[in-house]
């Protein structure tokens, strides 16, 4: 098996980008044991030789994908270019998760079970979420709200969004209103954000 390479070309990024789309994607719909590079290979419109000129195999596929997903797709998008206050803050936290959630459900329901099988997937996903929560913490310092016990706070207030998406998303339970489980969702962070 030849070594596999970082593409410089145009059309080589291009293809490996596309490897990586499509195989993520045919992986969380069909599964990940259910799928093989056969697989991808065809789903892509590529050769399978393809897939390993840029890819060890299926599992540097999803790693690869599971990465560009938390990192752009699942976690609160911060939108660090504009000043906000606390309240658009909250909202925007609160309505990427639920656009999110919503959009890529099947991907998120194939990871959450992959992350809870395989380690190397759990620590990846324990990563970015760290690194999401330092992230919020300096951008919510930029908008001048200093937390007492940040990191503890905001790993608890991305707790209680993501729920809240689920909930949305999956769950639907028949008795729950989802305005008010949103302006709740709202005040709880609120107040965490508001303790002295």
């Amino acid at each position: 098996m030849s070594e596999v390479r970082e593409p410089s070309k145009k059309t080589s990024i291009e293809t490996k980008q596309k490897i990586l789309d499509k195989g993520f994607e045919l992986i969380c719909k069909k599964g990940y044991h259910h799928t093989n590079c056969i697989d991808i290979a065809k789903y892509a419109g590529v050769s399978t030789g393809s897939i390993y000129q840029y890819f060890t195999n299926k599992k540097d596929i999803l790693i690869s994908g599971m990465n560009e997903y938390l990192t752009e797709i699942m976690f609160p998008k911060i939108k660090k270019d504009k000043v906000l206050n606390k309240e658009e803050i909250i909202s925007n936290f609160i309505n990427s998760s639920i656009k999110n959630h919503k959009k890529y459900k099947i991907q998120h329901e194939e990871l959450i079970s992959m992350i809870h099988q395989d380690k190397e997937l759990g620590k990846l996903y324990q990563e970015k979420e760290i690194k999401l929560t330092k992230e919020i913490k300096d951008y919510l310092e930029k908008n001048n709200i200093i937390l007492k016990k940040p990191l503890e706070k905001i790993h608890i207030m991305l707790s209680l969004i993501d729920n809240l998406s689920h909930e949305l998303i999956y769950h639907h339970h028949d008795l729950l209103q989802e305005s008010t489980l949103i302006e709740e969702t709202k005040k709880i962070i609120m107040n965490m954000i508001n303790e002295k």
